[in-house]
């Protein structure tokens, strides 16, 4: 952690939601990111049966809702940090993937190579599924080698971040390859 994180502890008397018999601690830390971003990182500890869960909320964010788009040519384009409110939509055209968020979708802070290897995580999950003879896995197995190329800088793609509440964000390597598109009051409805 950053010497710039300031910690703070408070012990709550809820009830444990996986065991019902422990008391929640939360740990709250508030860092100050490189790029000048600050976040809130939460972490709820049971003293019992040490469940957790953690979240991250941006202090400062954009919250202008809109489509963000990110050209990715190189390694260094996977360096470039992504924010995904939890009602961000993420989408690689040229893999036909996507993540459209549900309910209970979290916020979450991470960089190009990072969104990567969420997908290959979930195509590999997907791919290892599928019946031994089932007509995609030809098409699956490329999708995995072309995020593999990817995650590799070998293989050139775009990102797309598009949010109609706003407080998604990208923060490129390289702001030519960057684009933001508002979205007007009536595109909204």
């Amino acid at each position: 952690m950053s010497e710039k994180s300031k910690n703070d502890e408070e012990l709550f008397s809820f009830k444990c939601p996986s065991c019902d018999k422990g008391k929640i601690k939360i740990h709250k830390t508030t860092y100050d990111v490189p790029d000048g971003d600050k976040m809130l990182l939460i972490k709820f500890e049971c003293n019992i049966c040490n469940f957790t869960n953690n979240d991250i909320i941006p202090l400062t964010t954009n919250n202008t809702p809109g489509i963000m788009t990110l050209r990715v040519s190189n390694e260094e384009d996977l360096k470039s940090k992504i924010y995904r409110s939890p009602v961000g939509k993420l989408e690689i055209p040229e893999l036909e993937l996507f993540v459209v968020p549900g309910p209970s979708a979290d916020f979450y802070y991470t960089n190009v190579e990072g969104i990567l290897y969420r997908f290959e995580n979930a195509v590999s999950i997907y791919r290892k599924n599928l019946e031994k003879d089932d007509v995609q896995i030809e098409e699956i197995d490329k999708i995995l080698h072309d995020l593999h190329r990817a995650v590799m800088g070998e293989f050139a793609f775009t990102l797309i971040v598009t949010d109609t509440e706003g407080g998604s964000y990208i923060i490129p390597e390289d702001e030519s390859k960057y684009s933001f598109e508002k979205f007007e009051n009536k595109e909204l409805n």
